[in-house]
C-alpha cells in the first residue's frame, strides 16, 4: 500500500515534494514575527534556498515545489494594503529565477515552477522552461495554474479575471501552444552538428507551429533545442468540475483538496474516470495531498509546539488570505465574534456563510474558525506521522506536498527525524533512480506517453515511424 503502480508494472515509493514559496510568509501566516521565524526574512537571498534544496535532496525528496502568485491578496477590489502590512505572501519573488542555481547545487532532485497562463506569453514561457530543462539535465516540472486573484489580472492589463471556467478554456489554448513548441517543432534528430555538411540543425526536421487561436498567434519554430524531457513534468491542482476535467486531460500529478483518506479515494476514482474518458490510462494521473505536521519527540511535545505555533500566527493575515480567495472582505469581522451570531445575521454573504459552516464542530468564534484553516493541523512523533502517511497511502494517494509549518530552516528537522522512519517502513525512497525527473518519478521514459494530448500534436511522428519500419524491413 505504500507504493503506486505504473503501466509497465514497476512500483516505487510515494512522491514527496518540498513545498515552498519565495516569500517570507507562505502557509505560516505571520510566523516571521516569532523568534524562530526570523530565518524566513532571508527569503530574498540565494543561500537559504540552496540549503533547502540540498537538505531536501539529502532526504531523497523528489521535487522542490515552488509555489507562486502574481498579484496581491485583496480584501476588496484595489485594497491590498492589509496584505502588504501583514506580509500575506508578499513580497513574492520569481521562483523560476532560482532553478538554474539550485540545479547547479544538486544532482537528482527536481524543481517545479508555478506559472499562470495569465502572467507570461506561452512562447517565452516554453522557451524558459526548455532552457531550464537543459540546464538541470531534465529535472524541471511546470505547475499549471490559471490564477484566482483579480490583482493578478490588473497587473497584466486586464480589468479583472475572466469567469472561472473561461480561465480553463484559456489554459487549454496556452497548453496547446506550449505543447506544439515542445513536441511538434523539433523532430527527433533535427540537431545534427554535421561539420562536413555545414549543417548544425537539419531544417527539414524543424517545423513552424503556425498556431492561430482565440488568444494567441504563434509562428514558431521553437527557439530552443529539444530538451531532455521535451515537455516538463506536468503538475496541476483543480477541484472544480472544469479543474478536474483539465487535470484529467493534462496533469501527470494533481493535488487533491481532500480532508480525509476516504474522500481522497473518491476524488482519485473520479479523476481516473475522467482521464480514461480523455483517452488516457487511469494510472497516468497520480494524486497527492498536503502533509504539514508539527514534529515532536513525544506526542505531548508535538502538541505543545503546535499550540505555540498556532498562537503565534496572524489572524489578520489569515483573514486577508481567505478574503482574497473567496472575494469577500473578512477583515471587518471581529475574530471574537461567535459563529452563532454570524450565522444569524441576515446580511451574511453566501461565501462567508459557507466558510463558517465549514468550521469543525466545537469551534466557537470566527477567530477559532480562521485558526482551523492553518495547515499545521496534525502534531505527533515521527512514528505517528508515518502512521498518518500510511493511512493516506492505503487510500491510493501517490504522495504529498510537504508544507513547512514554520520557516525555511524546518526542513532539516523533517529530514533528520521523519524521513528515516518513512524510509524504514518503505514509505519513502532511499535513493534516486537514474534519468530525468519524469524517469525518477514514474520509472518510465523521459517523455510523455503517446496517449497524452501533447504527444498527439506531432505531425511528423507518423512519418518517422514509417521510415523506421521501412528501414527495418
Amino acid at each position: 500500500m505504500s507504493e503506486y503502480s505504473h503501466s509497465d508494472g514497476a512500483r516505487r515509493p510515494l512522491i514527496y515534494n518540498a513545498f515552498a514559496h519565495v516569500t517570507p510568509n507562505h502557509h505560516s501566516h505571520g510566523f516571521w514575527r516569532h523568534p524562530e521565524g526570523q530565518h524566513q526574512l532571508d527569503f530574498h537571498k540565494l543561500g537559504p534556498w540552496i540549503e533547502l534544496a540540498k537538505t531536501a535532496e539529502r532526504g531523497c525528496f523528489d521535487v522542490v515545489f515552488l509555489a507562486d502568485v502574481a498579484g496581491l491578496y485583496e480584501t476588496s477590489s484595489g485594497q491590498w494594503q492589509q496584505a502588504a502590512r501583514t506580509g500575506m505572501q508578499f513580497p513574492s519573488h520569481d521562483p523560476a529565477a532560482l532553478v538554474s542555481a539550485l540545479a547547479a547545487a544538486t544532482n537528482d532532485i527536481g524543481f517545479a515552477v508555478t506559472s499562470s497562463v495569465i502572467q507570461e506569453h506561452p512562447f517565452s514561457f516554453a522557451r524558459k522552461l526548455s532552457t531550464l530543462d537543459h540546464l538541470s539535465e531534465g529535472r524541471v516540472a511546470w505547475n499549471i495554474v490559471t490564477s484566482y486573484l483579480d490583482n493578478t489580472a490588473r497587473n497584466y492589463g486586464f480589468d479583472k479575471l475572466p469567469p472561472h471556467d473561461e480561465r480553463y478554456v484559456w489554459g487549454e489554448e496556452y497548453a496547446e501552444v506550449a505543447y506544439k513548441l515542445w513536441e511538434a517543432s523539433w523532430e527527433d534528430g533535427a540537431w545534427v552538428a554535421d561539420a562536413a555538411r555545414d549543417t548544425l540543425v537539419d531544417p527539414a526536421r524543424l517545423h513552424a507551429i503556425d498556431h492561430v487561436g482565440a488568444r494567441y498567434r504563434v509562428a514558431g519554430p521553437h527557439l530552443v533545442r529539444t530538451s531532455p524531457q521535451r515537455t516538463p513534468v506536468l503538475f496541476q491542482a483543480g477541484s472544480s468540475e472544469a479543474g478536474r476535467d483539465f487535470a484529467a486531460r493534462h496533469a501527470e500529478v494533481t493535488f487533491l483538496p481532500s480532508r480525509t483518506p476516504e474522500s481522497a479515494a473518491n476524488d482519485l476514482a473520479d479523476l481516473r474516470r475522467r482521464a480514461v474518458a480523455a483517452g488516457r490510462h487511469a494510472e497516468d494521473i497520480r494524486a497527492i495531498v498536503m502533509l504539514s505536521p508539527v514534529i515532536g519527540s513525544t506526542e505531548a511535545e508535538a502538541k505543545a509546539r503546535r499550540a505555540e505555533i498556532l498562537d503565534s500566527f496572524s489572524l489578520d493575515a489569515l483573514a486577508v488570505f481567505w478574503s482574497g480567495g473567496i472575494g469577500v472582505d473578512l477583515t471587518t469581522i471581529d475574530p471574537a465574534t461567535p459563529l452563532t451570531e454570524l450565522r444569524e445575521q441576515n446580511g451574511t454573504r453566501g461565501s462567508v456563510r459557507a466558510f463558517i459552516d465549514a468550521a469543525p464542530q466545537g469551534v466557537v468564534t470566527f477567530g477559532d474558525a480562521l485558526r482551523k484553516t492553518i495547515s499545521a493541523q496534525f502534531a505527533g512523533t515521527p512514528e505517528q506521522i508515518a502512521d498518518e502517511v500510511e493511512r493516506w497511502a492505503a487510500a491510493g494517494v501517490a504522495g504529498f506536498n510537504v508544507v513547512p509549518v514554520t520557516t525555511l530552516g524546518w526542513w532539516s528537522e523533517f529530514v533528520d527525524h521523519v524521513v528515516p522512519v518513512l524510509q524504514k517502513r518503505g514509505l519513502m525512497q532511499r535513493e534516486y533512480a537514474p534519468g530525468t525527473l519524469r524517469e525518477k518519478l514514474f520509472r518510465d521514459g523521459p517523455h510523455l506517453p503517446d496517449r497524452h494530448p501533447a504527444r498527439r500534436l506531432r505531425p511528423w511522428a507518423g512519418k518517422q515511424a514509417a521510415a523506421l519500419s521501412a528501414s527495418l524491413a
